[in-house]
């Protein structure tokens, strides 16, 4: 049986803690990144991103995903952007690992680290390892969507329940990626995901888990939720404005695509693929695509809350954006 690899923390360096800077969709990571870049070339230093994000790892998936612009990748090096088609799969073990192998290769040339994002999954492998889980079974997976299709993802939640419900306690019963994974990592081993799981090292990246002493964690939390909502339809009707159904349509001519992969399953591409396969209307598309980026960030800021230690400002509060900024500064090592 094959595996995806044992992925083991990293060790605590003898250098400073990796800068890595999260928060919700839509809270201003990128704009934090950026302008710690600048204001390190400032002061002679080099910073080199590393994304944190699973939409932007996709070749083509650009405008939906608020991907950087081509003027910032060019003014600031950026890693694990556009390394996929969209065809592809890529896992948290494979992110931990990149990010890792990144981490040293960035300090190998005397430049600063900084990873930045929002994929909560790929932080947990990062900071804390993952236990062994099997790669993906093609068979398995088309029988198990099969299957999903003809009795609803529900009812696969249902049959997850008897056999794993521990897993099945923290899925909601529409999330069919991972109930279909949960369902397979089953069929595969014989066991449960979440008994799989409890190898992993103690720290899991949830229920209040310390934060790994080699990271720096800044955290950006919107205290005005209703802003943020605000915030993100105007984001969503400017990609509209700026022809990201269009992006789609260019997608929709690869015979390869469909709606299962995850590429497509990424919030805004899923909901502008049932629009454009005939589904649901325009407004219906932009109901369901703004309910599932409210849904994320909370998912994101729960995730959050529960991590110690985290060092939070509020990006809607100027005094505390200038503060994230300049905590941010304060954590580069000296020239």
């Amino acid at each position: 049986m094959q595996t995806e690899p044992n992925i083991q923390p990293m060790q605590s360096p003898v250098v400073n803690p990796i800068l890595c800077i999260v928060g919700p969709t839509g809270a201003g990571k990128t704009h934090l990144a950026m302008a710690l870049a600048e204001h390190a070339k400032s002061v002679g230093l080099t910073i080199e991103l590393i994304s944190m994000d699973s939409a932007l790892v996709y070749r083509g998936l650009d405008i939906g995903s608020a991907k950087p612009t081509k003027a910032e990748q060019a003014s600031v090096v950026h890693h694990l952007i556009d390394i996929l088609e969209p065809t592809e799969v890529y896992s948290a073990a494979r992110f931990a690992n990149d990010a890792k192998q990144l981490c040293e290769d960035i300090r190998g040339r005397g430049h600063i680290p900084v990873t930045v994002g929002g994929t909560m999954l790929y932080w947990r492998a990062w900071a804390y390892g993952l236990s062994s889980l099997p790669t993906a079974n093609p068979q398995i997976r088309a029988r198990l969507d099969e299957e999903g299709k003809a009795l609803g993802w529900p009812a696969m939640h249902a049959k997850l329940a008897k056999i794993d419900p521990e897993t099945a306690a923290r899925l909601k019963p529409n999330d069919s990626q991972r109930v279909q994974r949960a369902l397979e990592v089953f069929e595969i081993t014989g066991k449960s995901m979440s008994r799989l799981l409890a190898n992993s090292p103690s720290g899991d990246g949830r229920e209040g888990s310390s934060i790994p002493d080699w990271i720096n964690l800044v955290s950006l939390e919107p205290s005005d939720r209703k802003r943020l909502h605000q915030n993100l339809e105007k984001r969503f009707d400017e990609m509209l404005l700026a022809r990201f159904l269009d992006e789609v349509r260019v997608l929709r001519t690869n015979t390869a695509l469909h709606a299962d992969l995850p590429a497509i399953r990424s919030v805004g591409y899923r909901q502008a693929w049932e629009f454009l396969s005939g589904n649901i209307d325009a407004e219906q598309m932009r109901y369901k695509a703004l309910a599932a980026t409210r849904q994320l960030g909370k998912r994101q800021l729960t995730w959050l809350r529960a991590i110690s230690g985290r060092k939070v400002f509020d990006p809607f509060n100027p005094a505390e954006l200038q503060a994230a900024l300049d905590y941010c500064k304060a954590s580069l090592p000296t020239t």
